[in-house]
């Protein structure tokens, strides 16, 4: 089994997937849990990535060390596998205990990190008497004294009923882990506040909330969102461990963020991509999948594979035509936003001001002197800015 050995020689469990010269992306668990946690993430990931999980200090195969863990020996034990590996710089992302340790690394040794995923996570896990109550039940019943309690925060009631195999999976972990570990863990989350340093995050941040997490509610990750520059905040349906509840939507969400847009088996999404990008600019696609929210991802999703994956890329029609198609049938149907959308494009793929300019000509002919005539106005500003 591979371990790193830490400064205060501990070792720490890790296991690596994926091409070893790919974008590394480390992922890092929850209180309780341990690497496995990742599964369907790393299944997805480890085609374009050099996926690493590890075992936190306390959890796992990873040792336990006695007393407190501090959140600056969690991050430092990230460090350690990261040179171990040769990773000058590499994706992070954390859930829960995992988010802290990625806040950690944000503030701490942003200059290492390429994105920064915090998921179902807060700067601060209070009311400090909440660790005091689990950590006395684990005292006097060990591990199976809060497991119901903690699967209850970890997943909704009603996947709880659809997967029980999971929640299981999950309740194995937690039964079988060292006392030692997780009061390790909880005395230094009894007291961990990042809050008055997330400002110092730089590194392009995405923000992930379970709308049913009594543990690290919505109203959390918003909190963070305005604190970290830039940040963006996705809320999805699922309770605290949102990875393995809503696996497909998470992972599709860090897969947008990360730029891989999708999971790799679904080629009509990542031919559509690769068309939206190239018609679009990657300025315009990046900012779409920053904007993808659980309400919308679906519909994100459809258009790329149904307008790009199967329209646009079929053989019958050139590409400026298909352009000019979609300029005449925006400008007909006053559909102004996709229009200037896709008359930026074409400009900038070279489309001739003629060309553009016999278009609208048509247009007027065809679906009435008062849409080409707006048509005009707007090609014609964006025509003088580029001038």
């Amino acid at each position: 089994m591979p371990f790193v050995t830490q400064s205060d020689d501990c070792r720490i469990f890790y296991r690596t997937e994926g091409p070893v010269d790919a974008p590394a992306i480390i992922l890092s668990n929850s209180l309780g849990c341990d690497h496995l946690m990742w599964q369907a993430q790393a299944d997805a990931l480890k085609h374009r990535f050099r996926v690493v999980r590890y075992d936190q200090r306390g959890h796992g195969a990873s040792d336990v060390p006695d007393g407190m863990y501090p959140l600056d020996r969690l991050g430092a034990d990230v460090i350690g596998i990261a040179d171990h590996l040769g990773l000058d710089e590499f994706h992070f992302c954390g859930l829960s205990m995992g988010g802290l340790t990625g806040q950690w690394l944000g503030i701490h040794e942003g200059g290492r990190l390429t994105t920064l995923t915090l998921a179902d996570t807060s700067p601060h896990f209070r009311p400090p008497e909440m660790w005091d109550q689990r950590m006395d039940m684990i005292r006097q019943g060990g591990m199976a004294a809060i497991s119901d309690m903690v699967l209850g925060r970890f997943f909704t009631e009603s996947f709880h009923k659809s997967d029980p195999g999971t929640v299981s999976d999950f309740r194995n972990v937690l039964e079988q882990m060292s006392p030692t570990g997780y009061l390790g863990c909880s005395a230094m989350l009894k007291q961990a506040d990042t809050f008055n340093d997330l400002k110092k995050i730089t590194a392009p941040t995405l923000i992930i909330s379970g709308r049913h997490d009594q543990s690290t509610p919505p109203e959390r990750g918003e909190m963070m969102a305005a604190e970290i520059k830039g940040a963006v905040h996705v809320v999805l349906d699922a309770a605290h461990i949102s990875s393995a509840e809503r696996p497909n939507d998470f992972t599709r969400t860090l897969a947008g963020f990360l730029g891989t847009d999708t999971l790799p088996s679904d080629h009509r999404f990542t031919s559509g991509m690769k068309r939206r990008r190239a018609a679009l600019g990657d300025d315009y696609v990046d900012a779409s999948i920053r904007n993808r929210t659980e309400f919308n991802a679906e519909f994100q999703d459809m258009i790329t594979r149904g307008a790009w994956g199967e329209i646009w890329t079929r053989p019958g029609l050139d590409e400026t035509t298909r352009r000019m198609l979609v300029l005449a049938i925006c400008a007909s149907l006053s559909r102004w936003e996709e229009f200037d959308l896709h008359l930026a494009a074409a400009l900038r793929a070279g489309v001739s001001k003629e060309t553009i300019r016999e278009v609208l000509m048509q247009t007027a002919i065809y679906a009435g002197v008062p849409a080409a005539n707006t048509a005009f106005a707007r090609a014609g500003k964006q025509l003088r800015s580029q001038t």
